[in-house]
């Protein structure tokens, strides 16, 4: 199994890029989001893998983090969700983003990925929604870099430093705090997940005790 490579970028496309690990050229395919923020081509880069095993083919899919990485394999155990497919979904929605689809039970958010229906997307919502909680609260320990880049020549002249890929930015870990906290309390995986969810697309970015506070009100009994 290959869980991560380290290397000089020789390409990089859309949903692809080509690294150069000591003389080996590796394709890796990448979400749209995570190929953007890759450094260009000559530079070093390094990423969390998932080898794709069939009879006739292997394939190696590409994250800038282990949540990602995790997410993927998630969704990749829907019927009907490929690999590619749950790459397009996380290209889509980003980590965050479908955590919080699948705690709301938003199927409609899965829609906008390319290749997902409306059935898909709501098989994807009733199967995983229960799940996602576990992956949510160990958001805090698996949103790390993919580890130190290799101490390589790059092959552009224009290049001077090798630059590791860029996680984009994620409130992993203040969500995992968030379900830990209302878990003491209390509260099931999944209603708490449901409530951080709700309260983290009221108020983007906002900091673990405001983010709990606002779950609490959320999860409140109605008069």
């Amino acid at each position: 199994m290959i869980g991560r490579i380290a290397g000089v970028i020789l390409h990089r496309a859309q949903d692809h890029v080509l690294i150069d690990v000591r003389g080996v050229g590796y394709i890796v395919h990448v979400s749209e989001r995570t190929a953007a923020s890759m450094p260009p081509a000559g530079q070093a880069t390094a990423l969390y893998t998932e080898l794709l095993v069939r009879e006739d083919l292997l394939q190696l899919f590409g994250f800038p983090t282990l949540l990602e990485k995790e997410w993927h394999r998630l969704l990749t155990s829907v019927q009907g969700v490929g690999a590619k497919v749950a790459l397009a979904v996380l290209g889509t929605l980003g980590p965050d983003g479908l955590s919080r689809a699948l705690a709301l039970g938003d199927w409609s958010a899965l829609r906008k990925a390319p290749g997902v229906g409306p059935k898909l997307a709501q098989r994807v919502v009733m199967e995983l929604k229960d799940k996602a909680p576990a992956v949510m609260a160990l958001g805090g320990m698996l949103t790390v870099d993919p580890g130190p880049l290799p101490d390589v020549e790059v092959i552009e002249a224009t290049a001077t430093q090798a630059a590791p890929i860029k996680p984009l930015p994620s409130s992993a870990q203040t969500t995992s705090d968030a379900l830990s906290a209302l878990g003491n309390l209390g509260y099931a995986p999944s209603e708490a997940a449901s409530a951080v969810a709700e309260a983290a697309g009221r108020e983007p970015g906002a900091p673990t005790a405001t983010l709990i506070r606002a779950a609490l009100r959320l999860l409140a009994p109605k008069e």
